[in-house]
């Protein structure tokens, strides 16, 4: 399996734990884990993005994952 693919199937599985785990209430958005997995799904998934050349997947990945670093500094900065 080549590099890429597997950064994407990662990052997908992290963005996924961390949404299943938020509708079961176990964690929350303001968790610094829930936005860790966030944070970590998306630049693996931007360099999967990249990979296939898929601006706009890029692009989306790129914005989760500055809005999820952006709330992990505010989290931790508290």
């Amino acid at each position: 399996m080549e590099l890429a693919l597997v950064s994407g199937v990662t990052g997908l599985l992290l963005l996924l734990v961390a949404f299943v785990l938020g509708l079961f209430n176990i964690l929350n958005q303001k968790s610094e884990l829930y936005n860790v997995l966030n944070l970590l799904g998306a630049l693996l998934l931007a360099v999967y993005a990249y990979s296939l050349s898929s601006i706009p997947f890029l692009i989306l990945e790129s914005v989760w994952g500055c809005f999820a670093l952006y709330k992990l500094i505010t989290l931790m900065r508290r």
